[in-house]
């Protein structure tokens, strides 16, 4: 199914409340649901289990967007005791999206059986996005530590496409920000496994962000691959819809691919639009998939006025708990948005509200008169900030967002697949791309290269300039301990009874000095094209005329003496 029939059940989707567009343009979601767990094996007798005792070099974890996910019916992953794992291998399940990325290593180019791709199964549906992407987030790596228990050297790639975006990126930022146990072991997989992250239509971009995060060359290409994505390094403008979710990927950094489309709201909403965050993380905690299909009814009705209800109680203890609240910059849609984040944690509140003694209002505190005076101006803040934080909001509702992200045939939600532009410097679509660098990595994997992280290759480079410099050190001291033999004196004459040619007799030449001790010299020439290694001794290096001027005092003079003729 290519993009233009995937949109056309689209063309018709009723257009709903803000709030619901915010989140339904993350192309992606859940149903309630807690981690999965592997309680069963299957449901058919007649389904055929595959089992991760089969290693591969490299394995990708795929994880699709809004509907695209396995169901029941498919051949299910199994640990090898026959444990159902929540995957299908990609030759049991396919995605019209990320098939073309996560395919391409076995379409010819690496020897059969040494690569694989695995689809994670998720609730993909928007009843509840944050119960979705958490449920992605543990069966990702469930998944990753099934198949490393009884395959330890199979590296990995994660892979994933609007709502599976936010799963890739949240499962990447938690492998690679792990800190190994005190046997040396990480919690969920070694980062270093972790070959590569694809992450298309990323909800969590940080503005001005390049499509590598944390490479060398952040708009050029991930560490490892020369090949280049694009000419120039202008970024992309706007930011990620979910800000929230924004985070560094530690041990991953430069071994990921954040592509974003000018246009993809959920990557690129443009800066200023905080009502359009608000409304996304709304819409993150209500049930978006029945506002979308129902509009306003009693039960969804219910069920916005819940979360809005949440929100706001939320808002009114955290402003409550900051005695100097008023005197702050902090605006109250400020406020709304940071508790409207589905992980906001409460905090203690500190200022009694609407405190009463004996049934009669307590009289106004000095302090609270304190904050009387800076009413005029708290409210001259909420004003400007209101209006400042908000410049963009209406012209992005003006131009039909859901339209521009998810129109049939048109929305920058699925340019991934179309957005080459050779005639600019960008010769492959961000698909092409992805596919092109997870050939190689697979390649790599199955003739065994070195893992290309940065830890790896700064250990491998520390080892190589510990063999260069090596001998040059020992050769560099051997030297000077040839000049400090006892000093030479004329040997005296010595009778042989071998016939001996006669000779000139020669003048025996003065008897050579003592030598001096030689002291290693104080310099600091580093040796041509050597990096000195951290920690070690200053490498130094006699010059280049030294051995020829102390050459002659090396040799042993002695004087020769007339042999009578027989």
């Amino acid at each position: 199914m290519g993009i233009a029939n995937m949109n056309v059940g689209k063309s018709k989707r009723v257009r709903v409340a803000l709030s619901a567009f915010a989140i339904g343009a993350l192309g992606a979601g859940v149903v309630i649901a807690a981690p999965w767990s592997t309680s069963s094996t299957s449901t058919e007798a007649s389904i055929e289990l595959v089992s991760t005792a089969t290693c591969y070099d490299m394995v990708s974890i795929a994880i699709g967007g809004r509907g695209d996910t396995p169901r029941e019916g498919v051949k299910w992953l199994t640990t090898p005791d026959g444990e159902r794992l929540p995957a299908a291998m990609s030759g049991d399940y396919s995605s019209d999206w990320i098939d073309q990325a996560v395919r391409a290593p076995n379409n010819g180019n690496v020897v059969p059986d040494s690569y694989a791709a695995v689809y994670v199964e998720y609730p993909a549906d928007l009843a509840s996005y944050e119960n979705a992407v958490q449920t992605g987030v543990t069966n990702s790596q469930t998944i990753m530590k099934s198949i490393t228990a009884s395959c330890p050297k199979t590296r990995f790639a994660i892979v994933g496409y609007s709502e599976g975006a936010d799963v890739a990126r949240r499962t990447a930022m938690e492998v690679g920000n792990q800190v190994a146990g005190a046997d040396g072991k990480y919690g969920i997989v070694d980062p270093s496994q972790v070959v590569g992250v694809v992450i298309f239509a990323d909800a969590g971009r940080v503005s001005g962000e390049g499509p590598f995060p944390g490479a060398e060359n952040p708009f050029s290409n991930p560490d490892g691959f020369d090949t280049k994505y694009q000419n120039g390094n202008n970024a992309i403008p706007g930011q990620g819809a979910l800000p929230g979710t924004s985070g560094g990927f530690g041990a991953l950094d430069g071994r990921v691919a954040s592509f974003c489309s000018d246009g993809d709201l959920t990557c690129a909403l443009p800066e200023n639009t905080s009502l359009i965050h608000l409304a996304a993380n709304i819409g993150r905690q209500v049930n978006a998939d029945a506002l979308q299909n129902e509009q306003l009814t009693p039960a969804t009705g219910a069920d916005l006025a819940l979360a809005l209800g949440r929100i706001a109680v939320n808002a009114f203890n955290d402003i409550a708990s900051q005695p100097n609240w008023m005197q702050s910059d902090e605006t109250f849609l400020d406020v709304l948005i940071k508790v409207s984040e589905p992980n906001y944690k409460p905090g203690t509140v500190t200022t009694p509200v609407a405190a009463k003694v004996d049934g009669e209002q307590e009289p106004i505190e000095t302090g609270q008169m304190v904050d009387l005076a800076y009413l005029p101006q708290k409210i001259f803040r909420e004003i400007t900030g209101f209006i400042a934080s908000n410049q963009n909001t209406v012209p992005v509702i003006m131009n039909d967002p859901y339209g521009l992200t998810l129109g049939p045939g048109s929305g920058h939600h699925f340019d991934y697949w179309r957005d080459a532009d050779a005639a600019n410097g960008k010769p492959l679509t961000s698909v092409q791309y992805a596919a092109a660098w997870l050939t190689q990595l697979a390649e790599e994997a199955n003739r065994g290269e070195p893992i290309k992280s940065a830890a790896v290759q700064e250990k491998a480079g520390r080892a190589a300039i510990e063999t260069i410099v090596a001998p040059a050190t020992t050769s560099a001291t051997a030297t000077p301990k040839a000049t400090t033999t006892a000093p030479a004196t004329s040997t005296p004459v010595v009778t042989t009874t071998v016939p001996v040619v006669p000779a000139p007799a020669a003048e025996a030449p003065a008897p050579a000095p003592a030598s001096e001790p030689v002291v290693t010299p104080e310099c600091t020439v580093p040796v041509e094209g050597e990096t000195p290694v951290e920690g070690a001794p200053p490498l130094c290096v006699t010059p280049t005329e030294t051995p020829a001027a102390v050459a002659p005092e090396t040799a042993v003079p002695t004087t020769t003496a007339a042999v009578p003729a027989p």
